[in-house]
């Protein structure tokens, strides 16, 4: 078997890597190590939190072997990592947090054993937002691999930038080619933002479509897996293989079978409307944003399909009601980080409370505290009628109106987020950051499925993103539509020059 081609293994896709690993091109422990090299040639991206070589190369042997027997599945030897959000055996789940450092679970979450079933092979753990709490990948509390000290993720069309968050350690790790695919998780645009910023294809499905199941979570209503890659068609790939039911173990779970969705990918788009909300183009949105987004627009319509002008009047609304409902979802789920079961103990204390006290304390970034503190006053006697309970009445009319949307429209899309990737540090307010999930907030209170799709270059030469967003179980039509997109425009072939 020759292995003159690894130089190139990391400009391949999920798609194009998995017909060479199956056609005996090349083998999964070639693959694996190439992809472990790259890393940590890489390793001052800050992506990976965790990287084990002799685990991968164990899990590719495997893969070779049933590759060799013909028993292999559909995704054999293809490396990924995961979002250290995810638990895993065979490496530390964190969430990022010196609440989990070193922590290792006893099982993996359904998603990863899910892929590993189709023959992923797992490289590690990649960084996020602690407790996928930020916009920005900047709120990381543990080191990355190679690092001594936390550092934000960095954005590999320009390191003085943010990737996004918080799944921006995926995002950067497949558009700086440390791997095909990565999955991630997706609260109020976690996915779709890192996406957009840094030029990679990404999908979040209806919520209960992917097991939460092993998710660390952080707002339990809103939380969902899915995935970053090259393409749409990369995406349909791994989605397929990570979305089905897994009811016994999370009550969220749907009980659909699972799906291929890459079904329907050369489908034609003639006559598919388009709803094109004019609450997203309005002020706050970036010169630079919204020419590419219209020129992505107009790719459609040379494809075929209509735009319908729609409204979502409570558009401006989805910021607060987000900013209610997950901090107290939050207070609630990091409850249980309290010291005594498992987490970060402070070393001195006095008793009970102050060992309560003292180890989240020390423990917890800011950011998470900050969200822990809102989201228990909200809940607190006298301010939930007026507060949680009315975002819970505002969530549901939100839902309303895209319901009312998609009687005019097939698909809605938009901008991912108002600008492009801004500077570390940059938007030091935390409230500016919030801000910039004004889009993707929607799609995520109504539990709809949603994606970006690499759309242009704005200020900088930094990445834009097209949001689209379906109907529930809509999965497959978004992917058609991306893929269809892709075949008009090289946006998604593009890489970042690294060093």
């Amino acid at each position: 078997m020759s292995s003159s081609n690894n130089t190139e293994l990391h400009d391949l896709g999920v798609a194009g890597l998995a017909a060479r690993l199956q056609a005996r091109q090349v083998s999964a422990v070639e693959a694996a190590r190439h992809f472990v090299q790259r890393a940590r040639q890489q390793q001052a991206l800050g992506a990976f939190l965790a990287l084990d070589e002799d685990v991968a190369l164990a899990q590719a042997r495997a893969q070779d072997e049933a590759l060799a027997a013909g028993r292999a599945g559909p995704l054999a030897g293809v490396p990924i990592a995961h979002k250290d959000v995810f638990v895993t055996r065979d490496f530390p789940s964190t969430a990022a947090s010196r609440m989990l450092a070193g922590y290792r679970s006893p099982f993996d979450a359904t998603i990863v054993a899910n892929l590993a079933a189709a023959g992923c092979v797992s490289l590690g753990k990649l960084s996020c937002d602690e407790f996928a709490m930020g916009g920005s990948n900047e709120n990381v509390a543990v080191p990355a691999v190679g690092l001594s000290e936390p550092q934000p993720v960095r954005n590999p069309w320009d390191t003085a930038r943010v990737p996004g968050g918080s799944s921006g350690g995926s995002a950067t790790a497949v558009a700086a080619g440390l791997v095909p695919g990565a999955t991630a998780s997706d609260t109020g645009g976690s996915i779709r933002q890192p996406a957009s910023f840094c030029g990679t294809t990404g999908i979040k499905p209806t919520y209960g479509r992917a097991s939460r199941y092993g998710m660390i979570a952080f707002a339990s209503s809103l939380d969902q897996a899915g995935v970053v890659a090259r393409s749409a068609e990369d995406c349909a790939l791994l989605l397929s293989q990570l979305c089905g039911p897994d009811v016994l173990r999370d009550s969220t779970s749907l009980d659909m079978p699972p799906e291929d969705f890459s079904r329907q990918l050369d489908g034609r788009i003639e006559g598919l409307r388009i709803g094109v909300p004019r609450e997203f183009f309005g002020e706050g949105l970036q010169d630079d944003v919204r020419t590419a987004v219209q020129a992505a627009l107009r790719e459609y319509e040379k494809l075929g399909a209509k735009l319908v002008d729609i409204s979502l009047p409570r558009t401006d609304l989805a910021v607060p009601v987000y900013y209610i409902l997950s901090p107290a979802e939050a207070s609630s789920n990091l409850s249980r980080f309290d010291g005594v079961r498992y987490g970060h103990r402070a070393a001195q204390y006095t008793d009970l409370m102050d060992m309560y006290k003292k180890s989240r304390s020390e423990a917890f970034g800011e950011e998470v505290k900050r969200r822990i503190m809102i989201g228990t006053y909200v809940l607190s006697e006298g301010y939930y009628d007026a507060y949680y309970l009315q975002a819970q009445r505002l969530r549901r009319m939100i839902a309303d109106d895209l319901q009312q949307a998609f009687t005019q429209c097939d698909v809605i899309a938009g901008p991912v987020a108002p600008s492009v990737a801004w500077t570390i540090g940059g938007k030091s307010d935390p409230l500016a950051t919030y801000l910039a999930d004004i889009y993707t907030l929607p799609a995520s209170l109504a539990g709809l499925p949603a994606m970006s799709v690499p759309a242009g270059f704005g200020e900088g030469g930094m990445p834009v993103g097209l949001q689209l967003i379906g109907n529930h179980f809509g999965e497959a039509r978004l992917l058609n539509l991306a893929h269809r997109l892709q075949q008009a425009t090289d946006f998604h072939q593009r890489r970042p020059a690294l060093a």
